[in-house]
């Protein structure tokens, strides 16, 4: 199991065409502090119909999209 696969099912399963999501989002999801991590997982996101958009490391927040 993926370190952030809860965040990848809970994207899948809410189904949204974006989110836009703070770094407290994220830690409430997956129960862990956002860390460097997140850009060698961000590979597995099309797995789950979705794809990597920006990060914003100054604003504290990451941007996935639905794959079109």
């Amino acid at each position: 199991m993926s370190k952030y696969e809860p965040l990848w099912r809970y994207v899948k399963e809410n189904n949204k065409e974006e989110y836009k999501l703070s770094f407290e989002e994220v830690k409430r999801i997956t129960g862990f502090d956002f860390d460097h991590a997140f850009l060698t997982y961000k590979k597995e996101l099309p797995d789950y119909g979705y794809e990597f958009k920006k990060l914003s490391l100054k604003e504290k927040w990451v941007w996935i999209i639905k794959k079109k």
